[in-house]
């Protein structure tokens, strides 16, 4: 038997209902006392249903604080890193589709890619564009861009960007920075968002933004002129591309 705590609420209703129960039960009390009895008896039943589940309820809380929880935060195994640098970089990207040495290869199109209001909807690039620090494509090298870029936009030219910059030059080589966003490439300046990084730009955030230099359209020819801030750590970054 349950015994019920009688300082508690639910003990002392569970006494007095008790007590009437029994009574109700008793063959020696009046008639009008046993019609009294039949309404408590139908109280009592109605207080059952609404009860017991309480109860379950109370039971199936008490399993669940008792049990592992389904998940818990934990002390990070390793120290927070916080941005403590800001480096801004300035560069040309040079993106060439088709001619002797193209730079962009197109991999895939849609059914109607060309038949599409922006022309280009569907179309998907492979990409290995040349980083320079001057607007010619024989200037000094100082990195590559290496990626993919997709036309998400019916519409009009707007670019999903998901390359990685590779430096290669003096304290940033070998370090890169990841760049995903949306590149709507016939605005004046786009801004996009570089989310992480490697080498330098270890835990690296900041943001890119580019303008374009020139541009062929009969050859689909960029020359992009990016200024890059990226917010690090000891090793990190914030570009503007």
């Amino acid at each position: 038997m349950v015994k019920h705590d009688e300082k508690s609420y639910l003990g002392v209703a569970f006494k007095h209902l008790y007590f009437l129960y029994k009574l109700c039960k008793t063959n020696t009390l009046h008639k009008h006392i046993s019609h009294k009895c039949f309404k408590i008896r139908t109280i009592l039943a109605v207080a059952r249903l609404v009860l017991l589940p309480l109860f379950s309820a109370l039971l199936l809380a008490t399993a669940v604080t008792t049990s592992e929880a389904f998940s818990k935060t934990v002390k990070a195994p390793y120290h927070a890193h916080k941005p403590k640098k800001l480096t801004h970089l300035h560069f040309y990207f040079h993106d060439i589709v088709p001619g002797a040495k193209p730079t962009a290869a197109m991999v895939a199109a849609g059914p109607n890619t060309k038949t599409s209001a922006s022309g280009r909807f569907g179309m998907v690039v492979v990409i290995d564009d040349p980083l320079t620090v001057g607007p010619e494509i024989t200037s000094e090298e100082v990195g590559r861009a290496q990626g993919m870029y997709a036309s998400a936009d019916q519409k009009s030219l707007g670019l999903l960007m998901a390359i990685n910059l590779v430096f290669t030059k003096d304290e940033f080589a070998g370090s890169t920075a990841s760049l995903y966003g949306r590149n709507p490439i016939m605005s004046k300046v786009r801004e996009m968002p570089i989310i992480a990084g490697t080498g330098a730009f270890r835990f690296g955030r900041g943001y890119a933004q580019s303008r374009t230099f020139t541009f062929n359209s009969s050859m689909f020819e960029f020359g992009i002129n990016m200024e890059n801030a990226v917010k690090y750590n000891k090793s990190g970054i914030k570009c503007f591309l």
